[in-house]
């Protein structure tokens, strides 16, 4: 039995996950700020909940993020654009997933496979934005893809096996995304759960450090 650490497992797709991770027959352990207290953007927080816990994890995932901070939604002009909130944009969608890696690296197991993933979102793609807006958002996730595939350098150099993932969720149908109708369909939480996990499962160390999408297709940078 894999064991399996969530970040986020109280949301939509972090609830998901869990579900479909136990019903895989993983042993999985679920952290969130509903339930257990834990503030991505704590670094204190991170360490005290993270720092209980005994390797080895082989998988973690992060499916922390926020869209909307403190009644702060997407920017649709450069008029709107507040120091605050860009500030609080990178608190929890970048800053926040490297401080879960940086006091997690030491579950990762150093002489197995192991798999380290996070949600990004295509909005933070530069070669995919051709409708622009949304400055904040789309800021936070770009850092954290260079956050992450950065790190990934570092991490190969200790467990070589290890594969860190950068995924796009697609559009899932949770508290998330309600305010957003887009003009194709929505995936339920259930089905984005197995493709993602179908997709993590797929990669391998060649591979550490890449952005995909739900579907295991690259995303431009």
């Amino acid at each position: 039995m894999t064991r399996a650490l969530v970040i986020g497992a109280s949301g939509g797709i972090g609830r998901a996950l869990v579900a479909t991770l136990t019903d895989r027959g993983h042993d999985v352990t679920g952290l969130s700020r509903r339930a257990d207290g834990l503030d991505v953007t704590d670094e204190a927080s991170v360490a005290r909940l993270l720092g209980v816990l005994q390797p080895p994890y082989p998988l973690i995932i992060v499916a922390t993020g926020a869209l909307v901070i403190d009644g702060a939604g997407p920017e649709k002009t450069l008029r709107a654009v507040d120091p605050a909130a860009l500030a609080a944009q990178f608190a929890v969608n970048a800053t926040g997933p490297m401080l879960v890696l940086k006091h997690a690296l030491r579950l990762l197991p150093r002489d197995a496979p192991a798999h380290f993933a996070v949600l990004s979102a295509r909005v933070g793609s530069i070669g995919d934005n051709s409708l622009g807006g949304w400055y904040s958002y789309r800021a936070a996730k770009a850092a954290l893809n260079q956050l992450m595939h950065t790190a990934a350098i570092e991490v190969a150099r200790s467990h070589k096996q290890a594969v860190l993932t950068l995924l796009h969720p697609g559009t899932v149908d949770t508290a998330f995304t309600a305010a957003y109708q887009p003009a194709y369909e929505k995936l339920s939480p259930a089905q984005a759960a197995t493709a993602l996990l179908d997709v993590i499962a797929a990669q391998t160390p060649a591979q550490s450090g890449q952005f995909h999408d739900w579907q295991g297709r690259g995303v431009p940078w």
